[in-house]
């Protein structure tokens, strides 16, 4: 009873203590702080990944790719683990903007639009998508352009004073860019969530005139319509027609139904490269953002079935020496993504699709030569988790070597400990003798000093885990704050970070774990302390002066 008695009266009267807890407090919040961002920073990483992949990935890791996709295809859909699978083209090409003769080399990825809807969340990145829902297509189309509207009234904008200044037209789009706009609207409540753009010139009057905005940017004419020539669309990374800010707002380069050219070369089945490059001309149909600056960058998406007849992949004649038909060479694709139903274990589903898939070399349904052969023996079936242990892998070590670091600098409190233990020691020699002299044991003095320790990280503890947690939860309001007292403030640059916002979600299990180890180092900074004062003998102690 006297250990609790002591230590509770040293807690409160001995006033240095409030430093050691002090520290404690402060290195918990810290530690905290720095996990639940990093960690948060992880979460995301991992969640843009997924987004733009099926549950599974069969993949051979060639250039060339591999036969026989939509056989497997079929085949496995009729299984009950698979949803949904789809296949993809990639290769490497350079684009061109003809307005603006910018070039530059890009990723080119086929897909069957609908299809990978089904697989990943790669609509949710879309932006003309979201704001003009149903519109987005891959096939050929031509520019759609805003106009006046011919059946509303013009509206009169007024200055400050309310004087007239100038006439506004509603402005329209042409079907069904029009009708897609109003079911946003209604969805949103007649507005526009909060903005990812700049606002052009003709949102800021809308503005003036209680008018909606139009998200995006279309070309103006003289009434709605489309324009041009029909090409197939383009789906292009956010990066390639857009520049960041420091805000997270996006400022356009280009409006909706730019023509933009895809230089391209074709690639045999052994993956000989055709030197002579194909042309192609598209319209800039939608813009694509994953969060993924490497993806949204270099990334380009156009139809499969397109890409794949560009690419010479689709099903061709074999001919022999001498010009005559021996067979058919299949169609190849560069990746199958595929969505597993809820529960089910896509690691364990990974061999059976691959053994699946071999199977195929000694099936007598299909005609394949030593390519397709050599072709089908590299499948893999990964896990999203494993095609993308490239990217997630280093962010999973930065956060542990961040936390490593500010563990080791959290030492200091545990320094700080047993200073002020030791001190304590020193200065109530006379009591600790007294405490000996009455029948007080080594251990029970030595106990003393113990659970001070641990009092004194449980308190620190506690205090740093409502600390850091208030700061977590609140991180992005105090950036906020700061940036209005100083722009040069901003920590968080959305021009240069993917994501919007600081993650701010503590998790309890890294919060027990830090308090936990707060509350072990301060008792084990208490050690030293706590065996000084088992050790004196009672007779010198009480002579102490």
């Amino acid at each position: 009873m006297y250990k609790l008695f002591l230590t509770l009266r040293y807690l409160h009267k001995r006033r240095i203590a409030y430093f050691a807890i002090a520290a404690v407090m402060l290195c918990v919040a810290m530690v905290l702080i720095v996990l639940s961002v990093m960690g948060g920073w992880l979460e995301m990483v991992k969640r843009q990944a997924r987004g733009l992949l099926g549950d599974i990935i069969v993949d051979n890791r060639a250039y060339a790719g591999f036969p026989l996709y939509q056989e497997f295809i079929d085949e496995i859909s009729q299984w009950p683990e698979i949803v949904k699978a789809t296949p993809v083209l990639y290769t490497y090409g350079l684009f061109h903007f003809r307005s603006t003769d910018q070039t530059g080399a890009v990723r080119v990825v086929g897909i069957r639009l609908q299809e990978v809807y089904e697989v990943n969340a790669f609509k949710s990145s879309l932006f003309y998508e979201r704001h003009y829902p149903g519109t987005t297509t891959l096939a050929e189309q031509r520019q759609p352009v805003l106009g006046p509207d011919p059946d509303a009234e013009p509206l009169t904008l007024q200055d400050e004073q309310g004087h007239p200044v100038a006439l506004l037209y509603r402005p329209k789009l042409p079907e069904p860019y029009q009708q897609a706009l109003e079911r946003f609207r209604q969805h949103h409540g007649g507005g526009n969530p909060a903005s990812e753009e700049f606002e052009r010139p003709l949102n800021e009057l809308l503005a003036k005139a209680g008018l909606p905005p139009i998200p995006g940017w279309y070309e103006e004419a003289d009434e709605p319509g489309l324009i041009g020539d029909p090409y197939p669309g383009l789906i292009l990374g956010r990066d390639l027609v857009a520049k960041r800010h420091s805000d997270g707002r996006y400022e356009r380069y280009y409006p909706k139904g730019e023509v933009v050219t895809l230089t391209l070369w074709a690639t045999s089945a052994r993956g000989q490269v055709d030197p002579i490059p194909i042309k192609r001309a598209f319209r800039y149909a939608d813009d694509s953002r994953t969060g993924i600056y490497d993806i949204d960058s270099q990334h380009v998406y156009c139809d499969f079935e397109l890409l794949q007849k560009l690419l010479q992949m689709d099903a061709t004649q074999r001919v022999d020496e001498n010009g005559n038909v021996i067979g058919v060479a299949p169609a190849r694709c560069a990746q199958i993504q595929i969505r597993v139903a809820p529960g089910v274990d896509a690691k364990a589903l990974t061999s059976r699709l691959r053994d699946k898939y071999l199977s195929y070399l000694d099936d007598p349904r299909f005609d394949l030569d030593l390519t397709d052969r050599r072709l089908i023996s590299r499948i893999e079936a990964l896990t999203w988790q494993e095609s993308q242990a490239h990217i997630i892998a280093p962010v999973e070590k930065e956060k542990i070597l961040v936390t490593i670091l500010f563990g080791i600098i959290s030492l200091v409190a545990v320094a700080l400990i047993l200073c002020i233990l030791y001190m304590i020691v020193l200065q109530k020699t006379r009591d600790i003798g007294i405490i000996k002299a009455i029948g007080g044991s080594s251990g029970g003095v030595a106990g003393i000093f113990i659970i001070y320790g641990a009092a004194v990280g449980v308190t620190g503890a506690v205090l740093g885990t409502a600390l850091g947690t208030l700061v977590v939860t609140y991180i992005n309001e105090i950036q906020d704050f700061l940036v209005k007292l100083n722009p040069a403030w901003r920590v968080w640059d959305l021009s240069v970070y993917a994501f919007d916002r600081i993650p701010n979600e503590v998790n309890p299990v890294d919060a027990l774990v830090v308090a936990l180890c707060a509350v072990v180092a301060a008792t084990a900074g208490s050690l030293a302390a706590a065996w000084r004062a088992g050790t004196m003998q009672p007779v010198e102690a009480i002579r102490y002066e």
